[in-house]
């Protein structure tokens, strides 16, 4: 009981400071997620775009660069290449993404398996991260990194109208824990 009793005195210690110096500009009840970044298909028309270029036939391959295209083919599609002309293309060191782009598009995309869209980035809020502190967030985002993009981070966010929440995190902040008494024989695991 004495361990629970620090914890809380020690998490008390950490929202206090916190809500002093590190707020992030969020007003109280406060709590931390994982923000991070996705592409999303996009309007060209409307959004900031960049192309994605992939192979899907039920898995699906994006390409990235040139390399990316060219190692994927050399794969799959050169020892189907009865004219040669995709041998050339791979060998040639003036060949570009678009040039062998659409060589692929025009001579291997019978079956409709390559396929480009635009895309934008987009962020969002991880699912299932909520964090008391922000120095807890930032522990799991550097322990579970492989989960995230190099760009995720932090997040405050605020439990706008949640009674119950601000009324515990109130308690958990104000709550003069030196003067909890445990009845005795009373056992918690």
């Amino acid at each position: 009981m004495d361990t629970d009793i620090q914890f809380l005195k020690d998490l008390q210690q950490q929202m206090q400071w916190e809500d002093k110096n590190d707020y992030d500009s969020q007003a109280a009840p406060r709590f931390w997620a994982v923000m991070d970044y996705r592409e999303v298909p996009a309007n060209e028309d409307y959004d900031s775009t960049h192309m994605s270029y992939f192979h899907s036939d039920g898995d699906c391959t994006e390409f990235k660069s040139l390399e990316d295209l060219k190692e994927f083919l050399i794969d799959y599609y050169l020892e189907y290449d009865e004219t040669n002309e995709l041998e050339e293309l791979l060998n040639n060191n003036d060949t570009d993404f678009e040039e062998l782009w659409g060589f692929v598009i025009g001579n291997l995309n019978g079956c409709g398996f390559f396929d480009e869209v635009a895309v934008k980035e987009e962020s969002f809020i991880v699912p299932n991260t909520m964090f008391l502190t922000k120095e807890e967030a930032k522990r799991h985002i550097e322990k579970n990194r492989h989960h995230y993009t190099s760009k995720s981070h932090t997040y405050a966010m605020t439990a706008w109208r949640a009674p119950k929440v601000e009324r515990l995190l109130n308690i958990l902040m104000s709550f003069d824990w030196d003067s909890v008494q445990v009845k005795e024989g009373t056992k918690i695991e």
